[in-house]
């Protein structure tokens, strides 16, 4: 009988530790820093990578990691009792014209 496999790291081909590459990628994200703003603020902490890493990091793994946070926020609101959405509507007026708008709350 076969073993089952276990997941394949998306970190396996990278010689950085998933947390720095985390640390990279939220820093970007989280952040409104450039590329080249991350780059130094990495070096003075001792970490020594090029903005381009940080170009690619974020296009590798910002998708991964934006569905990791959008589960565990999902996850949480389900734990409450009264977990609904609402929806907010109203009409703006835009360059002299009434436009409808919503948003899911």
């Amino acid at each position: 009988m076969p073993r089952p496999r276990k997941p394949e790291s998306p970190f396996r081909y990278f010689n950085s530790s998933p947390e720095v590459i985390r640390l990279v990628v939220m820093m970007y994200v989280r952040f409104p820093l450039s590329l080249r703003n991350v780059e130094d603020l990495l070096f003075e902490r001792g970490i020594d990578i090029c903005h381009e890493t940080v170009r690619l990091w974020w296009n590798r793994f910002g998708p991964l990691f934006a569905g990791d946070i959008r589960r565990q926020r999902v996850s949480r609101m389900r734990g409450f009792r009264h977990w609904r959405w609402h929806l907010d509507e109203m009409y703006v007026k835009l360059n002299g014209e009434m436009v409808y708008l919503w948003r899911a709350v």
